[in-house]
């Protein structure tokens, strides 16, 4: 396997493919980032020289921020929203969707499993005897 940014990216994709196992790295980044060290995107990772495959690392390494460095911001973005108290913050602190989704229904999947509050159920024609 080849070995770039820290991620072994599989052998048996194509290029293009293989380079967004990196965090970070997206469709178009990829395509970018071969057309510049030019190598043909439909090729297979296993078929690649040792000479490509480092022309490869230098590109990304010097041009993207990716993997342990990208996460790490991300992180510390979220963390200063939270610490300022920014509205997102708040949203990110209690696990709420954080760009507007309606949280009555849906929201499951942020929110998580339902909880069910004490008081609530057979309200209407009284509990059955």
């Amino acid at each position: 396997m080849a070995r770039i940014a820290g991620v072994d990216i599989p052998k048996t994709k194509q290029v293009w493919v293989a380079l967004q196992y990196i965090y970070g790295i997206g469709r178009t980044t990829s395509l970018r980032v071969l057309s510049e060290v030019s190598i043909e995107p439909t090729q297979v990772v296993s078929s690649m020289t040792e000479d490509e495959i480092n022309r490869l690392r230098e590109v990304i390494a010097k041009t993207f921020k990716v993997e342990g460095d990208l996460r790490k911001e991300n992180t510390l973005n979220i963390k200063r929203l939270i610490d300022t108290g920014a509205y997102r913050g708040v949203r990110h602190r209690r696990n709420l969707p954080v760009r507007g989704q309606r949280t009555r229904t849906n929201a499951r999947t942020r929110r998580g499993e339902r909880k069910t509050v004490a008081g609530r159920g057979q309200r209407r024609g009284m509990a059955k005897k």
